[in-house]
């Protein structure tokens, strides 16, 4: 197919050995496929829409004489600045290498078998043009590429943003660079709501440059949530209004190592004009070492025998000022962060500290809690949740809250990410059956590395392999690539999560049945290099080129 003109050269290759990791998020042994070097039907497209027929028929693109234009019936207009900003940025993303080469010029405007137009027509009276993506918005689109134009429609500007990005990837290049699109037919929406990327930015500072790099790049494989991992124990870059001692002493400097209230209003502008929401994730009572270092007394004093140690632990659940700090410090986050949700953590807390300090010991022994200090973690988060949901604000929580048996509210989405597959998949199981919705990760802790196409296993792994009923299968919502951040930063934070996310991201939206590894193969490598044209240094699949090379830095 004509589409496939200027489809990158590979190299064939033989199997390489597969993925094993020997830790916590054990995934099992993936053996690499041979894959053969073939061009795809579908082309460039991805992640692959749900239904799509591409025909022999092309039409010529010039930059002088296309546009993308609001269809009359739409009910977003010119003030719709989201789309109006989006048609800009795929114009250029299409035209882009083109006009600066100065090609595709000569051409006469309105050539019998040229395309002059893309005409995009939401049809619902409320477009949700100034609102935010949430985890019910409609992402569904149709496109057709047809003469005397192509239409664009969706019900809501979320649909419209993802048809715009499908639209860009059916446009190809000759050796001339003149440009040009298939006569196509796409009905699209994605498979699950919830489309996610975990980074990290306590470990390692990341400069708002970058975070705002990854999410145009979200965006170019229709991820839909930034999880936004913001502190940790190593730092507290969260400038917090509220609190500002709080990242004047746990950021890893106070002016330039710290996300400023302007910084995180532009993060989450940015990421709603690509429709991705932003779910920040303040994590307790555990991962929380910088947090005391600008709020005494919030961290439980470790002993040493009957003196204190001078160490500090998971944060102390046994005083009444830990839970005027949160309810101060919660409430100033759901203003700040317009999601509806929230991520509260709750994970790998060690009691070792609460073990050690006889104030705990006596404060056990008067609620009942035994030795059993899963009964004071319990305690404590049942105390957060409960500040939480005055804000308003719904919550996930990581799965051993959840294990713990702390109680829920019904709505809490339960975020999964330890063990091995049969693991996961047992927790995934045990999670909707009691009635909670989820979201899986432990498949795609992208942090891990290997050498070889590690890509492979996370396209291979989905969230409703394990065993349970239709109605458990719904509760799934999707899952999230993480990248932690003990080994990355601006440098190389880039090209270790693209084109690796890029599997985990057509999981997620396309449908189940969509596991041709070979033809994701070839698509992937198109899609990468499309990435790289597009500024974004995304890794290589295996030896072959790309047309045009990042030129580095």
């Amino acid at each position: 197919m004509s589409t496939l003109k200027f489809a990158v050269l590979l190299l064939a290759f033989s199997s390489c050995r597969g993925l094993q990791y020997n830790n916590d998020n054990n995934i099992d042994d993936v053996e690499e496929v041979e894959l053969v070097v073939q061009p795809s039907k579908y082309g460039s497209l991805w992640p692959l829409p749900q239904k799509v027929q591409i025909s022999e028929v092309s039409f010529k693109l010039t930059s002088i004489s296309f546009k993308i234009v609001d269809a009359k019936e739409s009910s977003a207009g010119p003030s719709c600045s989201l789309l109006q900003d989006a048609y800009r940025r795929y114009y250029e993303y299409v035209f882009g290498a083109a006009k600066r080469q100065g090609l595709g010029k000569s051409r006469r405007a309105g050539a019998p078998s040229e395309l002059t137009e893309l005409q995009v027509w939401i049809t619902s009276p409320d477009a949700e043009c100034d609102g935010y993506p949430s985890v019910t918005s409609d992402e569904s689109y149709e496109l057709t590429v047809d003469q005397p134009f192509a239409v664009l429609k969706a019900p809501k500007v979320w649909g419209a943003l993802h048809g715009l990005e499908t639209f860009s990837q059916l446009v190809y290049e000759d050796e001339y660079g003149a440009k040009s699109i298939n006569s196509t037919t796409v009905s699209d929406f994605p498979r699950f709501a919830h489309r996610g990327i975990l980074l990290d930015s306590s470990r390692h500072f990341l400069p708002i440059k970058v975070i705002l790099a990854n999410l145009e790049t979200m965006a170019m494989n229709k991820f839909n949530v930034f999880h936004w991992h913001i502190v940790d124990d190593p730092s507290f870059p969260y400038l917090s209004r509220t609190f500002p001692q709080l990242s004047q002493q746990g950021s890893y400097h106070p002016y330039t190592h710290v996300y400023t209230p302007a910084d995180v209003k532009m993060v989450i502008e940015f990421a709603r004009l690509r429709g991705i929401r932003v779910i920040p994730e303040f994590d307790t009572p555990g991962h929380t070492q910088s947090w005391g270092k600008g709020q005494t007394d919030l961290l439980t004093p470790c002993y040493s025998g009957s003196k204190p140690s001078g160490t500090f632990g998971p944060v102390n659940p046994i005083l009444n000022t830990t839970y005027d700090f949160m309810k101060q410090f919660f409430k100033e986050i759901s203003t700040v962060f317009p999601d509806a949700y929230v991520h509260l953590g709750g994970d790998e807390v060690d009691f070792t500290c609460w073990k050690s300090n006889p104030d705990i010991q006596s404060f056990m022994d008067q609620q009942g809690f035994g030795e059993d200090y899963s009964k004071l973690e319990s305690f404590y988060i049942q105390r957060l949740l409960d500040i939480v949901t005055t804000t308003k604000k719904g919550y996930m929580i990581w799965q051993e809250v959840f294990d713990n048996g702390v109680k829920l509210k019904p709505d809490t989405l339960i975020h999964v990410w330890k063990g091995n597959q049969q693991q996961y998949q047992n927790e995934m199981a045990n999670v909707t059956a009691s009635g909670y919705q989820t979201l899986l990760s432990t498949p795609w802790y992208l942090n891990r590395i290997s050498y070889g196409q590690d890509w492979q296993g996370h396209y291979k792994a989905d969230p409703q392999d394990f065993k349970g009923t239709e109605e458990q299968k719904k509760l799934v919502i999707g899952g999230e690539a993480c990248l932690w951040g003990e080994y990355v930063d601006a440098t190389n934070l880039t090209p270790r999560l693209w084109p690796r996310a890029s599997a985990v991201a057509e999981r997620l939206w396309s449908a189940k049945g969509v596991t041709d590894i070979n033809d994701a193969f070839n698509r992937l490598s198109l899609h990468r290099c499309r990435m790289v044209e597009r500024g974004i240094p995304a890794e290589p699949l295996f030896s072959s080129y790309c047309p045009r090379e990042y030129k580095g830095i």
